[in-house]
């Protein structure tokens, strides 16, 4: 890494700091994301966000479920996806193996550190049951749950399909009724 990379990752560790997260290790550095909403889709993670993951499999988080109850744009019309703490519940996903700059990079795309999502840190597991420490997103939601844009459940529902969660999760995505 050249200095000046070096610099920008103290500074970047600073302003992470500064709103209470810890930035640790280097940015080449990998660690395991779990992507439960719109970045399952290839389009939104590799294109949109410009990530460049190390390699992906299928996986589920236990003690969560899939909630739609954020304010999306324009804001009560329709509900991006989030986490919702629920003991007997799981919820499926893709995990990607990415460096810690490339989720420097997811995170600045996320809004994180800010207002709306944060990280969190949760064991998740892959279909041969290897369990994965790996970081997701979380936000502090409405008490009720709205919905998707059709738009949106169609990314989750495509990008799950390519990436082979399992039926059972495949009806329960196609069961969400979109927003008008």
């Amino acid at each position: 890494m050249s200095g000046m990379n070096r610099f920008r990752w103290f500074l970047t560790g600073l302003r992470y700091r500064a709103r209470g997260i810890r930035l640790s290790g280097a940015p080449d550095d990998s660690v395991w994301y779990f992507a439960f909403g719109a970045n399952m889709h290839d389009q939104a993670f590799r294109q949109r966000r410009g990530m460049r993951p190390l390699e992906w499999r299928p996986g589920r988080i236990h003690g969560y479920r899939l909630r739609f109850n954020l304010d999306g744009r324009p804001r009560g019309r329709t509900a991006p996806a989030n986490l919702g703490p629920d003991p007997g519940a799981e919820v499926w996903g893709v995990l990607y193996r990415i460096t810690r700059a490339d989720l420097v990079h997811l995170d600045t795309t996320e809004g994180v550190p800010g207002r709306r999502y944060r990280h969190l840190w949760a064991e998740a597991e892959d279909l041969k049951g290897r369990r994965i420490l790996s970081v997701t997103y979380i936000a502090d939601g409405n008490k009720t749950d709205g919905r998707p844009s059709s738009r949106y459940i169609t990314l989750l529902r495509e990008g799950a399909r390519a990436h082979g969660l399992p039926k059972h999760y495949l009806r329960f995505l196609d069961s969400v009724e979109p927003a008008e």
